[in-house]
């Protein structure tokens, strides 16, 4: 599906389905460099069982035409045009990474359009080294291998994925090379600007479930302390083995959690 919120082409996938206005709707949000794919199993799981479901494209991300958005708070405040385009009144956002302080920043911003969300791989303030931002300002290679390199558990580097034949961290390099030239540094930099994520924590007020991996060097559990003491009693998910790409490295149990919440 093709909206034009904010006057850009922008892709949703929708499973091929028009909005149901009786069902509840689930929309997921990716993380830096990437696009709507990392969420397509969950998104199929979720329609056949009734929900409306949105794995967007960001602008310049994907499919999706215009510049990519330089803040989080622009990237919100664009998704409740994305909302509004589709006629959704409320929805339940799904987030990764970049995507989860989206979650978090439209959750506590706009509370009547947001009924609940989970923050995957997750922190807040979502701090971004030196050398990843220098990297990705020159759109040199080394961006995206650094960021491939700690997004995985250790373990996960070297394979293991669940579905026979895939290649786990070789698909999530080409996907961030696939991104084009600006992307990847314009969503580093709102990532790493973004300092009002423990207030904007405090104000939330809709359920929340945080899915963590217990090997995740991107966002570890441990960084994310003040963010889980800030929220409104946050139902935490830890799943062992897994690093910060969660959806490749632990979808089944990603999945059972995503469950509990929607």
């Amino acid at each position: 599906m093709k909206l034009r919120p904010g006057g850009h082409d922008t892709y949703c996938y929708t499973r091929d389905r028009e909005i149901d206005p009786a069902a509840d709707s689930i929309v997921f949000v990716h993380g830096a460099g990437m696009d709507h794919t990392v969420w397509t199993p969950f998104a199929r799981h979720f329609a056949r069982h009734g929900r409306n479901v949105v794995a967007v494209d960001l602008p310049g991300h994907g499919r999706s035409a215009g510049a990519p958005l330089e803040s989080i708070e622009e990237i919100s405040d664009w998704l409740i045009l994305l909302l509004d385009a589709l006629a959704i009144t409320r929805a339940a956002i799904v987030g990764h990474s970049l995507g989860s302080i989206v979650a978090l920043d439209a959750a506590a911003r706009y509370p009547e359009r947001v009924r609940a969300i989970a923050l995957v791989g997750t922190t807040a303030p979502m701090p971004v080294s030196q050398a990843i931002l220098d990297a990705a300002a020159a759109d040199a290679p080394e961006a995206f291998h650094m960021l491939t390199e700690f997004g995985f558990s250790r373990r996960h580097l070297y394979g293991g994925s669940s579905n026979p034949g895939m290649w786990m961290a070789g698909a999530s390099l080409r996907l961030q090379q696939r991104s084009a030239p600006g992307v990847l540094h314009a969503d580093m930099n709102a990532c790493n600007n973004y300092d009002s994520g423990l207030q904007r924590a405090a104000q939330v007020s809709c359920p929340v479930l945080v899915v963590a991996g217990d090997g995740d060097r991107l966002t570890p559990l441990r960084g994310a302390q003040p963010l889980l003491a800030a929220l409104p009693s946050p139902v935490v998910r830890v799943l062992r083995g897994s690093g910060h790409s969660l959806m490749s490295e632990a979808p089944n149990a990603l999945l059972a959690a995503l469950r509990e919440l929607l």
